[in-house]
Order: C-alpha cells, then sequence, then structure tokens
C-alpha cells in the first residue's frame, strides 16, 4: 500500500528511529534485513501472545535449543512441549504450536507459507500472527496490529471510538502509514515504540520520534487514548486441590482433560472451579487442609484453590488415571503455575509435619 505526504514521513521518521534504536531480541534479524526466519518468528509470536517480552525470551531460547526447526518441533511429544510450556500460561497456544508445526512438517515440507492467506490457513494462526510473520519473515506488506500498535495508532490519529469497537478504525489507519518496503521493520518498530515509548502509562512523547505527526501529543492528555470503555468486574471462583503423597516420596499427579482450561497439563487433582465447588475427594483418607487458599489470576475469572493434604503407604493407589511423580523431580512435571503453587504449599505443609 502506498504513503503519502504525513503518512510517508511517519513511516520514515520511525524507520529512521528504529535503526538506531532496535531492541535486539534474540527471534529479530538486523534493522534493514527486511527478513528472518520464519520459524523463529513464528515461534516468538506465539509466545509473546499476551506474554511480556521479558517473560517469552528464557522460554524462547530454551524452545530453540530444544527444537531448533520446526521439524524438530513437529516431532516433540505433547507431554514435553506442554511440560516445556509450563509457566508460560495461556496452554491452548502450546497445544496450537504443536498443531501447527506438524501441519507445516507434513504437508508442508518443513516450509511456511510466505503469504498470509497460506500462513491463516494454518492451526492457531490468526489475522495478526498471519500479518506478523508475512512481513517481518518474508518482507510482504502487511497491517500489523498487536495491543502495542493498537495504542500507537489510536494516540497518533486521536482516535476517539472506544475499544474494541475501534478497532476496524485502528487497523485502517494503520494500513494508510504501513510502507511497502520494509514492512517487517516498521512492524517491529511500531511493537517497540509501543513498548518502550508510547507506553500505556506516562507515554515518553518527549523523546518520541513521531509526536510532531500526533494528534493525542496535541492534547492535554495523550494517555487518554485508544478510549476503552469501563471494565466488568472478573468473577470469582472456588476450588480443591488434593496433594496425594506416597510414603517413598512421589505425589499423584493427573493430566488434564486435552481440551479446556490448562488443556493436558499435569496437574493435581481438583474439583469443578465454581462459585461453590463439590469437594468431595478423590479417595477416603486422612485429610489436612491447608489454612491459605492458593489465588491465581486467569483471563476471564480469579480462582481461590483449597488444598488438602494427605500421605499414603505403599499399598494403596488413588482411583482413576494418575502417575507417581517423584518429590525430587516435581520440577520437571511441567506444572502450571497454580499447581506449582500448590505444590510448593503441600510440600511445605508437608515438611512442617515431618
Amino acid at each position: 500500500m502506498r504513503v503519502e505526504g504525513t503518512h510517508t514521513k511517519i513511516a520514515g521518521d520511525l524507520l529512521a528511529h528504529y535503526d538506531l534504536h532496535a531492541r535486539r531480541l534474540p527471534w529479530r534479524a538486523p534493522p534493514g534485513s527486511n527478513a528472518a526466519d520464519p520459524y523463529r518468528v513464528w515461534l516468538s509470536e506465539v509466545m509473546l501472545q499476551q506474554t511480556t517480552v521479558a517473560a517469552v525470551i528464557p522460554y524462547f531460547t530454551k524452545f530453540t535449543e530444544r527444537w531448533p526447526t520446526v521439524d524438530a518441533l513437529a516431532g516433540a511429544q505433547d507431554a514435553d512441549l506442554m511440560a516445556a510450556w509450563a509457566g508460560l500460561g495461556y496452554y491452548a497456544r502450546a497445544r496450537n504450536l504443536l498443531a501447527c508445526a506438524r501441519v507445516v512438517a507434513a504437508d508442508h515440507g518443513g516450509a511456511f507459507p510466505s503469504t498470509e492467506e497460506g500462513l491463516r490457513a494454518l492451526p492457531g494462526i490468526g489475522d495478526y500472527t498471519a500479518a506478523a510473520v508475512a512481513a517481518i519473515a518474508f518482507g510482504h506488506s502487511a497491517v500489523v496490529v498487536d495491543a502495542n500498535v493498537e495504542r500507537v495508532v489510536a494516540r497518533l490519529f486521536a482516535i476517539e471510538t472506544p475499544l474494541p469497537a475501534a478497532r476496524p478504525e485502528i487497523r485502517a489507519a494503520a494500513g494508510r502509514i504501513t510502507p511497502d518496503s520494509r514492512a517487517g521493520d516498521f512492524a517491529q518498530a511500531m511493537m517497540d515504540l509501543g513498548a518502550t515509548i508510547c507506553t500505556p502509562r506516562n507515554p515518553a512523547c518527549g523523546i518520541c520520534p513521531l509526536r510532531e505527526d500526533c494528534a493525542a501529543f496535541r492534547t492535554a492528555d495523550p494517555a487518554a487514548f485508544p478510549v476503552r470503555l469501563a471494565k466488568k468486574p472478573r468473577p470469582h471462583r472456588l476450588g480443591h486441590g488434593w496433594w496425594i503423597e506416597r510414603a517413598d516420596g512421589h505425589v499423584w499427579l493427573v493430566r488434564r482433560p486435552a481440551k479446556g482450561l490448562l488443556g493436558g497439563m499435569r496437574a493435581l487433582p481438583s474439583s469443578d472451579w465454581s462459585a461453590a465447588p463439590d469437594a468431595a475427594p478423590p479417595l477416603a483418607a486422612g485429610w489436612t487442609t491447608l489454612a491459605d487458599p492458593v489465588a491465581h489470576v486467569f483471563t476471564h475469572f480469579s480462582l481461590n484453590l483449597t488444598v488438602h493434604v494427605t500421605h499414603l503407604p505403599l499399598d494403596v493407589a488413588p482411583p482413576g488415571d494418575g502417575e507417581w511423580w517423584p518429590l525430587e523431580q516435581i520440577a520437571e512435571a511441567g506444572l502450571p503455575t497454580l499447581f506449582r503453587r500448590a505444590a510448593e504449599a503441600a510440600m511445605k505443609e508437608s515438611r512442617q509435619d515431618a
């Protein structure tokens, strides 16, 4: 898409700033390359969804060391990948990651499609990720709008329509300033600007390369953009988790259903999470209830998980499917954050009782 006048100036000013100040990130090619390894771009974009760069970097490093290509990732065992993802959150991303890698390996000879249309046809890749990979990995002119870009564009044009209704308007405005050349660098420059200068609170307008052309900068309160409606209160739920420890130093872990929250992850046996969950334990035993529940916040609700602890002799097994996991290797079980915290609380209680 062609940009003219002020819009051309915006692209030029931002790219000049990016050439000097681009963040050094392990999945990026240097400014001016206009292309990067599609596998690393795709992997980083999936990991970065609703997750900070600082949190992603160590996971990205470990993943690419263990699975350096999409073919290697396609051959990973589901349990191994879910364990490696543990702590990064939003676990549907991990399931989609593996499904996508297997399709790329099996149906595309290990090479990602280069077009947005071809990328969108892959499992777990939506409009944003397809645009990001097309622009950053293949140099195509694509409109890339993540949360940072959304904020930058809303301020550049002082878009007064509240989110989420403003998103089509923001995308159209982003398209008007996206250049045909260096589209990947431009997308990453916009991301960097939103992450480091045009921040949600207290934007550093004094050092912004686009302040002369920013409509929000000319208002008394640039941080008022993008406009947002008041959030609805997040519902609160309750749940119960059971720590079943065997006399030989093993704990009983189960695998959560493949679909749903924390799908496919190892976990403690637990109840449903609702306003008033059924607290029936998985077996008859003497249970100690920890005084403080484990608090956790998911995207759509908060949870207090009450943890109950029991110790079993070697000849008693819990009902249902599961596995006895050695306590000294609990960090390697890949428990999601909620259950990792529950395990830490239960082991602390067990040490105090010993």
